[in-house]
């Protein structure tokens, strides 16, 4: 194991760092997630153009609302389930590798 110090060295930061970007990343996008459910409320609303065929025949507003929120319910899942995905990820990688690291630290002072 000791045969590359160096490379075992950038090895560990780097996948650390990508851990904890992981990590900050996934935290961003829930804090993210949260806002727009709860405080900014209207930034997840869209004013679709009326879809109307030749005979002027289309969506009514109600079914126009009904697909909207179910996009929003949709896109919010997504959201929310990639930002997990990233936390459930990036936590592990990070505090494996930097628990190593500290281990590895103590051990040459």
């Amino acid at each position: 194991m000791n045969n590359h110090p160096l490379v075992r060295k950038i090895y560990l930061y780097l996948f650390s760092f990508i851990g904890l970007v992981l990590a900050v990343t996934g935290l961003v996008r829930l804090v993210n997630l949260g806002l727009r459910s709860f405080v900014f409320t209207a930034a997840d609303r869209y004013s679709p153009y009326p879809a109307t065929g030749p005979a002027g025949n289309g969506p009514s507003a109600a079914e126009l609302q009904s697909y909207q929120e179910q996009q929003t319910t949709s896109n919010r899942e997504r959201d929310a389930s990639e930002s997990l995905a990233f936390l459930i990820v990036g936590i592990p990688l990070y505090w494996y590798h930097w628990k190593v690291i500290k281990k590895e630290r103590t051990n040459v002072e």
